[in-house]
């Protein structure tokens, strides 16, 4: 069967009236995303009340996929449909996942989550090809697991925990079993769901399951492109129907915003934050901006985002720890430059405008409401004469006599300060960043930032000492 999105899988249940449903589903994506789903289908295929002996969850651990296997071929106790769940499973989990497995382990950790924590390590060293007794001496573990020293003390942890506990490594033949499970087939009216949130679709376990059930697709694009920022702020919006469905409360358009900026796209935090919200509000039905700065703190997780942050903000020792954690992440030096760059260019055209005759009405202690009401019409008026003047400097430049008798083109620029007026709250919180600098500051930044380029490119100079000079110079004295 074709492979559906998650916001085709209602349609799909309310077609299985009409014919049988498929004896493999596989849900990826989104672990928000894909439990919900996996509970709607779970409902549709099986109602509660029908699953005491005939729903056989699952979970990944030591020999979880062949029990699964083992589970679906055997028929039920009782009459009717038999489910197989095998939840969060790592079976599509390869080399090229392991930043992401450690990553998942020491979240699990941090939340004192060991058992979670430790099945993970095992999915590790998995991938990794490696056994308990490979890790046994805590220097080599470290240069295995590519910990740095002093680092890896979770890796002791996780390992004493498993060896006590009796869990071995899974047989790396079992995603081949799987595969020949499905491509066998299960006995009628059992069926068989995996949930992931890691699929290789190049995988021959993978093309099995679109071949003889359902997969849907439950991901969402992480990127900053504009159709990226667009599908990710859909499902942001339905994750607000769903969550506030049941309160009586509404969330206002410059409120999600708000949310958004604070939280990024993280849904379970995000749902998290609606809730507390729902709460705030009482009687209320519609939570306001005032409401979120009143209760949210922000836990947006955005290295890059936080570092131009700390910058604007002239916080040097945060602005200096952030920068080192991105070179330690392999982000290149250059990305760092162009992302604070970006972040001056912005502040630049910020104070353009706070500077101009056009702006009537700032005051440094405003609040957002009252930036929205008499602040946000006054930007776009500026940046209309902006935009005019620019294409009028575009027109006069056009020299030949053949090229100005050709349709003007309309100059597109960057420098304007409102690009979407409809999302006004990171509008509003650039003029603040802006406010706290002078004119003749940001355009000094840029010049440190564009000296910054030229060293990083032709001197062979240590680009973490380049980076380092040019956040002091942003950041002055008073950092």
């Amino acid at each position: 069967m074709p492979e559906l999105s998650c916001s085709q899988l209602d349609r799909y249940l309310k077609g299985l009236s009409d014919k049988p449903p498929c004896p493999v589903y596989l849900l990826y994506g989104e672990e928000v995303l894909y439990k919900s789903a996996f509970e709607r289908l779970l409902d549709s295929l099986l109602p509660e009340g029908k699953r005491s002996l005939n729903y056989d969850p699952v979970s990944d651990a030591e020999g979880s996929i062949r029990q699964a296997i083992e589970r679906s071929g055997t028929f039920s106790l009782q009459p009717g449909r038999k489910i197989v769940a095998l939840l969060d499973s790592k079976v599509f989990y390869g080399k090229q996942d392991e930043a992401k497995l450690s990553s998942q382990i020491r979240e699990a950790l941090a939340l004192n989550e060991q058992k979670k924590a430790a099945r993970l390590f095992i999915s590790l060293l998995r991938t990794k090809d490696l056994t308990l007794e490979d890790i046994a001496d805590a220097e080599r573990a470290e240069k295995l697991l590519g910990e740095q020293p002093d680092d890896g003390a979770w890796i002791e942890t996780l390992k004493t925990y498993c060896m006590e506990n009796k869990l071995s490594i899974p047989d790396s033949d079992d995603a081949s079993l799987l595969e020949k499970a499905v491509q066998r087939g299960f006995p009628k009216n059992n069926h068989l769901i995996i949930t992931t949130d890691v699929v290789d679709k190049r995988r021959s376990l993978f093309k099995a399951v679109l071949e003889r059930g359902l997969v849907i697709d439950c991901s969402v694009p992480k990127g900053d492109r504009r159709e990226e920022k667009i599908a990710q702020e859909a499902v942001l919006w339905d994750m607000v129907k769903s969550t506030l469905s049941n309160t009586g409360k509404t969330l206002d358009k410059d409120a999600f915003l708000a949310v958004c900026d604070m939280t990024g796209f993280d849904l379970r935090t995000f749902s998290h934050n609606l809730e507390k919200l729902a709460d705030f509000v009482g009687t209320r039905s519609v939570i306001t901006v005032e409401d979120v700065e009143a209760v949210l703190n922000r836990t947006r997780k955005d290295p890059i985002y936080e570092f131009t942050n700390a910058v604007s903000e002239r916080d040097i020792p945060q602005a200096l720890a952030l920068m080192g954690s991105l070179l330690s992440d392999a982000i290149h030096p250059l990305q760092i430059l162009t992302a604070l760059t970006n972040q001056v260019r912005k502040l630049i055209s910020a104070r353009g405008f706070l500077e101009s005759p056009f702006n009537r009405s700032w005051q440094p202690r405003m609040t957002y409401a009252q930036f929205k009401r008499t602040i946000i019409s006054e930007i776009e008026a500026y940046d209309r004469k902006l935009t005019d003047q620019i294409q009028s400097w575009y027109e006069e430049s056009v020299e030949s006599e053949k090229e100005t008798k050709k349709k003007k083109k309309k100059h597109s620029t960057d420098l304007i300060v409102a690009r979407n007026p409809q999302n006004a709250y990171p509008i509003f919180l650039t003029l603040v960043k802006a406010a706290a600098y002078t004119e003749p500051e940001l355009l000094h930044a840029l010049e440190c930032l564009s000296e910054a380029d030229i060293r990083i490119k032709t001197t062979g100079q240590n680009p973490k000492i380049v980076l380092e000079a040019a956040i002091f110079c942003i950041c002055g004295e008073n950092g």
